[in-house]
């Protein structure tokens, strides 16, 4: 790849494909998912390598609840591990690493919200790189939680309405996790849509989008180094348009 002179603050990855791979390959389903995982390990070093500061991984939407409930056992046992395995993870420690949670912590099992806090608590004093777990997540209702919040502070007194604004709107979403703009968004699977992901610090932030067809457990370094061109390509164009 040539060289690049943009490398995106925040890359937000839509990892589609794991049952249909594990359709592909003859295994169940829950294997597909752990094989998923696996390249989310890979592509968390691969944005390490690139100093890419912010990594949001849409790990389990609100729809996904609707799944048979074998895979949704498979998937929080999944969820589980990975959490508790940040406490130990000399990466984690290495690079400052924080793990934040976006999404409906009401719909998870407790036993997955203790591992999720776990690990939170391990890692808050972190801040040279994020990892932002999607889970639970549905990007309209994050907009209405925010707007619920922000109501609510009208309602004590601690906003003034006439000075709302979408920095506001910001600061409320996500349990003012403060997630910055994402400036590039990768889907795989040969899906050509966003799927409620992110539809403020996103869509709403015009950021560049990459799609590609491998299904996730596939998804290799020169895929993500393709992504990363992509928005190498729109940032070169704009300084030639606003130059």
């Amino acid at each position: 790849m040539r060289q690049v002179r943009h490398i995106p603050r925040h890359v937000a990855v839509i990892q589609d494909g794991n049952r249909r791979y594990a359709q592909k390959q003859g295994v169940d389903t829950s294997v597909g998912h752990r094989l998923g995982a696996n390249t989310t390990e890979r592509l968390l070093n691969w944005a390490n390598d690139l100093d890419v500061q912010q990594i949001t991984l849409y790990t389990f939407s609100t729809e996904n609840f609707r799944r048979d409930e074998n895979e949704l056992e498979s998937l929080f046992t999944l969820f589980k591990e990975k959490f508790w395995a940040v406490l130990d993870d000399e990466r984690v420690k290495r690079n400052r690493i924080r793990v934040r949670m976006i999404g409906d912590r009401s719909l998870l099992p407790p036993d997955l919200l203790e591992a999720v806090d776990a690990a939170e608590e391990a890692t808050r004093h972190h801040s040279n790189y994020f990892i932002n777990v999607a889970l639970a997540y549905g990007g309209r209702n994050e907009i209405v939680n925010a707007a619920r919040s922000i109501l609510e502070e009208v309602r004590q007194g601690v906003i003034d309405p006439d000075s709302i604004d979408p920095g506001t709107v910001e600061r409320h979403l996500n349990r003012g996790a403060l997630v910055p703009p994402v400036d590039l968004i990768i889907r795989t699977g040969n899906d050509y849509r966003t799927s409620n992901f992110l539809p403020w610090l996103a869509n709403g932030h015009e950021s560049a989008v990459y799609f590609c067809a491998p299904y996730w457990p596939a998804f290799r370094k020169i895929d993500f180094l393709r992504a990363i061109r992509v928005y190498d390509q729109r940032m070169r164009l704009k300084e030639h348009t606003t130059g």
